[in-house]
Parts: C-alpha cells; sequence; structure tokens
C-alpha cells in the first residue's frame, strides 16, 4: 500500500476514477457504473378484468 502525498490537488468529480500512471500524471477515467444512482423499479400491479354482464337467458314460453 502506498501513502498519501498530497489531499484535494484534483478537484473529483463523480462516476471517474482517479490514478497515477507510469509517467507520474494523474489520470481520469469513465467508470463502467457508478456516478448516478439508479431508480428503483417499480412492479407493475397486476390488471384486474372486470367481469362482463351476462344478459339474462329469455324463458320459453309454454303453450
Amino acid at each position: 500500500m502506498g501513502k498519501v502525498v498530497a489531499k484535494k490537488v484534483v478537484e473529483r468529480k463523480s462516476g471517474y476514477l482517479y490514478y497515477v500512471d507510469g509517467q507520474g500524471n494523474v489520470c481520469e477515467a469513465k467508470m463502467a457504473r457508478g456516478g448516478k444512482k439508479k431508480k428503483k423499479k417499480v412492479a407493475k400491479k397486476p390488471v384486474k378484468k372486470k367481469a362482463a354482464k351476462k344478459k339474462p337467458a329469455k324463458k320459453k314460453k309454454k303453450k
């Protein structure tokens, strides 16, 4: 583990990764994930089907 040489030298942005490259430069790279928080998915409620109104059956007349 290395030791901290200087603090607050680079203004950090959320969603970026900072590292020191082989030449000693501080580099910034966009992270694959991170930065903004994802919204929670809301589960859809099942749609209730309305019962179809049944027509009353016609009564047969007796002769």
